[in-house]
């Protein structure tokens, strides 16, 4: 098969592309460095010509109220090349527990990506992860201060990038789901408690201190970002850590 991968040469996206080569297929990273503009519509229509699938890994670059706008232009251009060119399933990554936290602007924003993918013309797939183990390094710049880290105890189902990865490329290389698969890593944790086992391990002298209004996370409400019935990975926050 062939797959247009935008957004494919950041995080998850190289990744995607290495799995679906090393499985046979074809996969071909399209971004902004390969002259595709998901905002201008430029590039779309020679990125998707003739793919099978479009994998859709492209991100805001802002996570404030400006993020809708990206979402809904993006995909508008997205879902207009790709019924143009012909193409059969249409994939996007987004969050577990999206929907249940409207009170962060890049949440809704997601919401309203899968909304646009789901009343389009092409048979799609949603990949909904939980936060990446990657990210616990920037959660926690957000609220450093000194020798001090603030963070709530926000229930986290920390997953592996390689995972979330793999969970894509499975899905894009299947039949269109017409619906969300959930994926999630094996553990859940509290964000502050994850933030002093990073530490820990990192040897960094600084002291979690746990503060419910602290950082992006403190408006989540009880248990949303984590998913108990979702496919889990493999990957344990130790082990990825070491």
């Amino acid at each position: 098969m062939k797959f247009a991968v935008i957004g494919g040469t950041g995080l998850i996206g190289s990744q995607v592309v290495k799995i679906l080569i090393a499985a046979g297929h074809e996969a071909v990273p399209h971004a902004q460095s390969t002259g595709v503009d998901v905002i201008s519509g430029q590039g779309l229509d020679e990125a998707v010509a003739g793919a099978d699938v479009v994998v859709n890994l492209t991100n805001s670059p802002t996570f404030d109220e400006a993020s809708p706008a990206f979402f809904q232009t993006s995909m508008d251009n997205l879902l207009a090349a790709a019924q143009r060119g012909g193409v059969g399933h249409f994939v996007i990554l987004s969050i577990v527990g999206a929907d249940q936290v409207p009170e962060l602007d890049y949440y809704r924003a997601k919401v309203l990506q899968e909304d646009v993918l789901a009343a389009g013309p092409i048979p799609y797939s949603i990949v909904r992860a939980t936060q990446f183990m990657e990210f616990m390094d920037a959660v926690m710049s957000w609220t450093a201060d000194g020798d001090t880290v603030r963070l709530p105890a926000t229930p986290i189902q920390p997953i592996a990038s390689k995972d979330v990865a793999a969970a894509v490329a499975e899905v894009a290389a299947g039949a269109p789901l017409r619906g969300i698969r959930n994926i999630a890593g094996p553990e859940i944790f509290s964000l502050d408690e994850l933030g002093r086992i990073t530490l820990s391990h990192k040897g960094d002298s600084r002291t979690v201190v746990t503060d419910p209004t602290a950082g992006m996370f403190a408006v989540v409400k009880g248990d949303v970002l984590t998913d108990k019935d979702a496919h889990l990975a493999a990957t344990r926050y130790a082990d990825w850590l070491s």
